[in-house]
């Protein structure tokens, strides 16, 4: 089976810019960012997306998400975090991730 480009990362076959990482997850800057902060957040552990992560493994995300936060020191002036599902929700990488978007006031608009 072929891994997707987040498995190739995780694995250390392809460099990431790191921002934070342990056990079970990891942190790194976007490639082609959309915010001045644009972090994608993934766990190790190989979750398709949403609908498969168990209530478990969103319990220590959940944790390391606002790890990452403070560590970046938003958390005061705030951010956005989104996940996308399946084709018409926009994921590309059949892997669950969170995009952490911060660094400006962002806008919300019209997304198709």
């Amino acid at each position: 089976m072929q891994k997707n480009i987040f498995e190739k990362i995780i694995d250390g076959e392809i460099p990431s810019k790191k921002v934070l990482e342990n056990e079970n997850f990891l942190a790194f800057e976007d490639i082609n960012p959309q915010a001045p902060i644009h972090i994608l957040i993934i766990p190790k552990q190989s979750i398709k997306d949403f609908q498969q992560a168990h209530c478990i493994d969103m319990q220590g995300m959940t944790l390391f998400i606002q790890e990452v936060v403070k560590h970046l020191g938003i958390e005061q002036e705030g951010y956005r975090l989104i996940t996308n599902v399946g084709t018409n929700g926009g994921q590309e990488v059949p892997h669950l991730h969170f995009h952490l978007l911060a660094g400006a006031k962002l806008k919300w608009g019209k997304m198709y």
